[in-house]
């Protein structure tokens, strides 16, 4: 470190070092070539160029080959770097070790579970599986994109001349599932997941009516879905189903009115639903992330880890997706589970993932967008170690497919890709009724049946985006909240959506995104 100047600006004020093993600090302001940064011992480092939010300096000289450090963990590889330099692509190499050496005695201990009597409750829409909704839908689930149009065109004419809040208070509103899936696909992997997640948005417990619809004659028609649903035991809830097919309607405009029938009837129905007063344990979050920056890392997503922390004491459950996003940083997962065979699971969830991305001519780093980089994640490795924040500090307990309900409670590990359009609608059909979507750029994504709350990392964002982001986690990064204040705010927020006293930004700018993730060319 260089000596000190009278024109140094205090680190906590310019900059943020995450680990005391780290060395390298992230800037939170911008910084220029000849800009002095002081340290609490008194000693100081004088910038060798610009650096701009996100992006970091060292903090000490990197000689060659050894390891850039950050979170503790190794973000790349030195190609030769001096005290002061900006790290970038030139000056550091995206190799990093990841230690798959698993003891065969591996074990870890349970949370510290809140003592039942104590839990945190929310109010929520109990079903008769034990399940509980946050939300009370009416769905149209179109079996493909041949009667995808009609469905969206029901429910929108359905919340226009059919429901209000002032009639139906106990219901959200009707909402459909469009997408381009189900005809001319093969059959396998591809075919099971698209069911699958229909069928489970289907039996959803944030949805309280279900319209099935076809157009006749497409692969994924009503008999093979009545089919499928029939081999798992049909619905798991006693809910209005109803089935229409657009041919048997005489077309459009026949289904159309047929279906608005069908859902003026469902939506009595529905609406006898009510809340009442249970434990979070009946809560199951998903974490996700999405147009993330370099504070993503240090500010949005730990603050979300805390939150998660907070819920799987009380008894709740916590999903994290994004498998491309846990690459360079597995081993950590993986040393955090349950047993040594939940341990192996995670390994093979990525194994599998780079194996299904190789088949389409994709390596995993490629994964950061133009966004994340010049926010400051330069590589994969970056990303991961920030994304992974956002479960927390509690084991892994299980490994779950993609829109597959889990076998546990606590923190799951959901296949899925970084895809925030399918990543998202995966963790709604494994049963999540709310999810925290962390971004640093400025994300709107929602969902068709479930609250998706944006936590952002930074303020400027935030104050930018405010009509789509429901909370702010800049304040970390601002010297104003630390990461356990934020995270106890962003839980509490959590329960108070889940109850239906806030809605979701998401909601009310009425994002209902949903795509399938169903081009899977190798069995999950």
């Amino acid at each position: 470190m260089s000596s000190l100047s009278s024109s140094s600006r205090p680190l906590a004020q310019c900059a943020v070092i995450v680990s005391a093993k780290d060395n390298v600090a992230v800037v939170k302001n911008g910084l220029a070539a000849g800009d002095v940064v002081t340290f609490p011992d008194g000693s100081a480092v004088t910038l060798r160029g610009e650096v701009t939010p996100g992006h970091r300096f060292a903090t000490r000289a990197i000689p060659v080959g050894t390891f850039v450090l950050q979170y503790g963990q190794p973000i790349g590889t030195s190609k030769g770097i001096a005290v002061g330099d900006p790290i970038t692509p030139a000056n550091m190499g995206n190799e990093v070790p990841v230690v798959r050496d698993l003891p065969a005695t591996l074990s870890n201990t349970a949370p510290d579970y809140v003592p039942a009597a104590q839990r945190a409750t929310f109010r929520g829409f109990r079903r008769e599986n034990g399940k509980v909704g946050t939300r009370n839908w009416v769905l149209i689930v179109p079996t493909s994109m041949c009667s995808s149009h009609e469905a969206a065109q029901i429910a929108t004419i359905a919340e226009f001349t059919l429901w209000n809040r002032a009639k139906y208070q106990n219901v959200d509103g009707v909402v459909a599932l469009p997408h381009n899936k189900g005809c001319g696909c093969s059959d396998g992997s591809n075919l099971d997941v698209m069911l699958r997640t229909l069928a489970n948005y289907a039996d959803h417990p944030n949805v309280g009516a279900v319209l099935f619809m076809d157009l006749g004659c497409e692969k994924t028609n009503l008999t093979l879905m009545d089919k499928y649903l029939k081999q798992r035991g049909g619905l798991s809830t006693q809910k209005p189903l109803h089935w229409i097919g657009v041919q048997e309607c005489g077309g459009t405009q026949g289904a159309i009115q047929k279906g608005l029938e069908l859902v003026g009837q469902m939506l009595e129905v529905a609406n006898q639903a009510t809340r009442s007063e249970v434990s979070v344990e009946h809560l199951a979050l998903g974490v996700k992330c999405g147009g993330s920056d370099g504070f993503s890392g240090l500010s949005a997503n730990p603050a979300l880890g805390h939150a998660a922390d907070l819920l799987v004491r009380n008894g709740g459950t916590v999903m994290i997706t994004e498998i491309p996003e846990f690459c360079g940083g597995e081993h950590l997962f993986a040393a955090r589970a349950k047993d040594l065979a939940t341990a192996r699971e995670v390994f093979a969830f990525v194994d599998w993932y780079k194996e299904y991305a190789s088949k389409f001519g994709t390596k995993l780093d490629d994964n950061p967008s133009p966004g994340n980089i010049k926010g400051g994640l330069l590589n994969i490795t970056i990303k991961s170690l920030g994304a992974m924040a956002k479960a927390g500090t509690t084991r892994v307990e299980s490994c779950t497919g993609y829109a597959e309900p889990p076998k546990s409670r606590g923190l799951v590990l959901m296949q899925g890709p970084g895809y925030d359009q399918e990543s998202t609608p995966g963790l709604i059909g494994a049963g999540c009724s709310v999810v925290v979507f962390t971004t640093g750029r400025g994300t709107t994504i929602g969902n068709a049946i479930a609250p998706v709350l944006k936590l952002t990392s930074n303020s400027p964002v935030f104050q930018r985006m405010r009509h789509d982001l429901d909370l702010n986690a800049g304040t970390v990064i601002d010297g104003t909240e630390t990461i356990e204040q934020v995270g106890r705010r962003v839980f509490e927020h959590v329960v108070r959506t889940a109850s239906g006293e806030i809605p979701a930004k998401a909601e009310e700018q009425k994002h209902r995104e949903f795509q399938l993730w169903a081009e899977q060319s190798v069995s999950l």
